[in-house]
């Protein structure tokens, strides 16, 4: 898997995550316990730091990148959906963020929240807790999510994180 060191900043990784080898990290990025990296993720940690929580998964095209005053910090038992791309934000723990979701720079994104597929959320926003936010921008429904309900999806990447670990090999 790509995995540079720029500037004297090396990725940090737990030894029971999952890095999957055709995605690429770059600089201060921090990956959790069990978290899991997919296919064509890039994580730049250049400006700043990216930090991914426990059992989080970055899905496959997935961009993480920070700002100079801004780091990027992904709580734990979060998934972050196919093709976002999260700049200089906060995401606590457990929460979703749907896939192709756009999250920049200042936002908070509390814990239990769920952006939708396809979202916008513009810089500076707060998410809070257990609420929706849907849209181009985002418009917020609060108390619209139910506790624990992306846990099928927490599980189903740890088992995927684990499968992975134990049995993918290249062919060619």
């Amino acid at each position: 898997m790509p995995i540079y060191e720029l500037d004297g900043r090396t990725p940090s990784i737990d030894s029971t995550a999952f890095v999957h080898p055709d995605a690429v990290l770059i600089g201060d990025v921090r990956i959790g316990k069990r978290a899991s990296i997919w296919p064509s993720a890039v994580l730049r940690g250049d400006s700043s730091y990216i930090s991914v929580g426990d059992e989080t998964s970055i899905q496959d095209g997935t961009i993480i990148h920070c700002q100079t005053t801004n780091p990027t910090i992904i709580g734990s038992r979060c998934v972050i959906g196919h093709n976002t791309h999260l700049e200089g934000c906060v995401v606590e723990d457990k929460c979703l963020i749907g896939s192709g979701s756009t999250v920049l720079e200042e936002v908070l994104v509390k814990t239990g929240a769920l952006v939708a597929a396809q979202s916008l959320v513009p810089p500076g926003k707060i998410i809070p807790s257990n609420a929706l936010a849907m849209g181009v921008p985002v418009k917020i429904r609060e108390n619209a999510v139910a506790e624990n309900i992306f846990e099928e999806g927490v599980q189903h990447y740890l088992h995927l994180c684990d499968l992975y670990k134990r049995t993918l090999r290249k062919i060619n």
